[in-house]
């Protein structure tokens, strides 16, 4: 009897539906309090434990002249149905979890190395993009990526661009909406970040005219990174142009950090 009542456990039965089942199939039909004193049940649990049975289609009541009594579904019978229950479970289950498809695959990045790589990269970029390019640079990328952003531009992309030289005059290179802010840090080397689409970013550091190393991606957090950094900038430098000298009425902390923002616009360009 042990035996069987751990096997029914394992089809989700607890310990006492499991003894009330298999004590009805030894004697049936019982009432509560003949079940609870066979089973060695608690009689304030029988009724629930009954209850159970009855909704797991395992146990029948039966009405008689004498009262309820309950009888035991045939071994047979209540098994197929619990397999049937099982299946159709299954297959709702296979069905749910399939409808979820494929954890998406991780976005590459891909390490480039070389000017000419990371303009072939940016200009092929440039040539997917179908709503909005976000772009900061330098005069000679702006240069050199002219023909595509042009294409772009005549294609009706909305272009943003972050002029990071703060150029005195506008440059052919440059399109769309311009704003000319140095808001990179003081480097040696020069940065260039382009932003297709909100979907694929390509970003690098360039020094003089032949070496350069960037990367381009479409992973999600550094498209969003990429494209959040030319737009806060654009803000912050405009804000802080605009407040001029009443940024000194701001509390010390906020004051100390778009007074750093002002020495950077405040710098010349590079000739």
């Amino acid at each position: 009897m042990a035996d069987v009542i751990e096997l029914l456990q394992q089809l989700g039965f607890s310990e006492y539906e499991a003894r009330a089942y298999v004590t009805l199939l030894q004697a049936h039909p019982l009432t509560g309090y003949e079940l609870a004193k066979r089973s060695g049940i608690p009689r304030p649990n029988i009724y629930p434990v009954l209850q159970r049975l009855e909704e797991r289609g395992a146990v029948i009541r039966v009405e008689t002249p004498e009262g309820t009594r309950y009888a035991p579904t045939p071994p047979g019978e209540f098994l197929k149905r619990l397999d049937r229950r099982f299946e159709e479970t299954l297959a709702a289950a296979r069905r749910a979890l399939e409808a979820l498809g494929p954890a998406p695959e991780p976005e590459p990045v891909w390490n480039l190395s070389g000017y000419a790589t990371l303009l072939d990269h940016a200009r092929a970029i440039l040539d997917r993009a179908t709503r909005t390019i976000w772009v900061a640079l330098w005069p000679p990328e702006a240069s050199a990526l002219a023909m595509p952003l042009a294409r772009a531009e005549a294609r009706g992309v909305r272009i943003t661009t972050l002029c990071l030289a703060a150029c005195a005059s506008v440059c052919e290179g440059c399109r769309g909406e311009l704003h000319r802010y140095r808001i990179a840090p003081a480097s040696a080397a020069r940065w260039l970040i382009l932003v297709s689409d909100a979907e694929e970013v390509v970003a690098g550091e360039i020094w003089g005219e032949t070496e350069a190393r960037g990367l381009r991606t479409r992973q999600r957090m550094l498209v969003d990174l990429m494209q959040d950094y030319i737009r806060h900038s654009i803000a912050l430098a405009a804000t802080v142009h605009e407040l001029g000298d009443e940024v000194r009425q701001f509390r010390p902390p906020a004051r100390q950090l778009l007074t750093m923002v002002r020495r950077r616009l405040a710098r010349k360009s590079a000739s």
